[in-house]
């Protein structure tokens, strides 16, 4: 689809020489019969206005609407009365790649339970809106230069707050990296770890691999599976590896939903002082908590040996790209220093503009809106499973906007699977016959009928 232009249209690269033999309007002509066949000026797009075109060139706007009226009548152009002049659609492109296909989206017609998304209708956008002009409004001009790598000192002020005061963390500005989302933390976690000597990365199992997995060997680190039981990550199994580092998901185990109990909450900060070893806590949704009281970061334990990811991809909106790393003092150059050299920082009017919705008290108000429509979501879907398979154990909800549906043994996952797609429901697998059921993007009124829609199956 050809961008649509406001006004005369962008201005347009094409270069006249009053040095050379050719007419003006020959060298306008042939540059534009290039650009078109090149698929520079791609078909559909408008050209601009000839008043701007003959501004900009200073040509008169004669030559250039005899220009464009020739390669109307050799094809390349169309125009009609009152409308822009465009490119035609049939005109061949030369040495021009095909543009690669989309990629394919399921989309399924009564409900797609897919997990890692919140509701992404209820983005706060006036609070957001609101926010950004805020920030704008009261920006210094010294404001708008390119600011400290680690993030805006007022952002990571307000979040070294907000993460002492609601998750128990133990943070200063100082500790702080504002990064692009967890991924970006990651990585920039476990470079700082390849180069202080770290050679193996422990990850649940269940769990991230997939993201880890790239990472660490992008780095030159080994990845090792250390498995997940009803208490959390299991220690003993995480001692008889080679890591010194490990990534957990504490508050709420991605994806099985256990949380990390005391005891073994001691007993993982008690193996990384014994190996010299680093913590690094993905605090993914633990905004998001229903009926049991909320769990403190690991990070406030053994704030010298955790290093703490969080993000608003969850709590706000991905498109955002915006989270933060509490850092142990030793790592806190070496990150800061990758985060230099990827990008020099991240955007500092969105951060800003956090910082603004943080402190005004909107950002609260929206989880607890949040934590509401999500936990009468899980209430749906718990209802429905019980009256359509009471005979399956439902698990993980007492956090986050996902639950584990274990299915009998011997039950062949992958065929519910592509029967449920067949009806217009999407699911999705994890280790073991188990099914992960999403409801984050999910109405309650679609997980009833979904859930409804393959009870049979079920």
């Amino acid at each position: 689809m050809p961008v649509e232009w406001a006004g005369s249209g962008p201005s347009l690269l094409v270069t006249i020489d009053r040095g050379v033999g050719a007419g003006l309007r020959t060298q306008l002509e042939d540059q534009l019969r290039a650009a078109i066949r090149a698929g520079r000026l791609a078909a559909g797009e408008p050209l601009p206005s000839s008043r701007e075109l003959a501004r900009q060139l200073g040509l008169s706007r004669g030559l250039v609407q005899d220009c464009y009226a020739q390669l109307q009548a050799e094809g390349y152009l169309t125009s009609r009365p009152g409308a822009a002049t465009r490119v035609a659609t049939a005109v061949s492109r030369e040495n021009v790649p095909a543009p690669p296909p989309p990629v394919a989206t399921a989309v399924f017609a009564i409900a797609d339970f897919r997990h890692g998304v919140p509701d992404l209708g209820l983005v706060p956008r006036q609070d957001w809106a609101w926010a950004v002009r805020e920030a704008l409004r009261t920006m210094p001009d010294a404001a708008f230069d390119y600011g400290e790598a680690v993030g805006a000192s007022r952002l990571r002020e307000v979040l070294a707050s907000y993460c002492v005061r609601v998750r128990a963390a133990a943070a200063t500005p100082a500790d702080l990296i504002v990064c692009t989302g967890t991924q970006q933390a990651l990585g920039l976690v476990i470079g700082a770890l390849a180069a202080a000597g770290v050679d193996t990365v422990a990850v649940e199992d269940p769990g991230s691999a997939r993201t880890v997995d790239p990472l660490a060997a992008a780095a030159g680190l080994t990845a090792v599976p250390v498995p997940v039981d009803d208490s959390g990550l299991d220690v003993a199994a995480l001692r008889r590896t080679r890591a010194r580092a490990v990534l957990v998901t504490p508050a709420h185990q991605w994806p099985t939903g256990v949380v990390l109990t005391g005891p073994r909450r001691q007993e993982l900060i008690a193996w990384a002082r014994e190996h010299d070893g680093v913590i690094i806590e993905d605090d993914y949704d633990a905004e998001f908590r229903y009926d049991r009281e909320p769990v403190g970061s690991l990070q406030g334990l053994a704030p010298d040996r955790v290093v703490s990811l969080g993000t608003v991809s969850k709590s706000l909106a991905p498109a955002l790209r915006l989270g933060w790393i509490i850092a142990p003092e030793r790592l806190r150059e070496p990150i800061a220093a990758r985060k230099w050299l990827a990008d020099r920082g991240s955007p500092v009017v969105d951060q800003l503009a956090l910082a603004v919705l943080i402190e005004s008290g909107r950002y609260d108000r929206h989880l607890r809106r949040m934590r509401a429509e999500y936990a009468a979501r899980r209430d749906t879907l718990v209802a429905a499973l019980a009256r359509h398979a009471p005979h399956l154990r439902l698990t993980g909800l007492a956090a986050g906007f996902h639950a584990v549906l274990e299915l009998p043994p011997g039950a062949d996952r992958e065929a519910l699977i592509e029967r449920a797609a067949e009806r217009g429901v999407g699911l999705y697998g994890m280790a073991g016959p188990r099914i992960i059921l999403g409801f984050g993007d999910t109405s309650g009124r679609a997980i009833d009928a979904g859930i409804a829609a393959i009870a049979d199956l079920l």
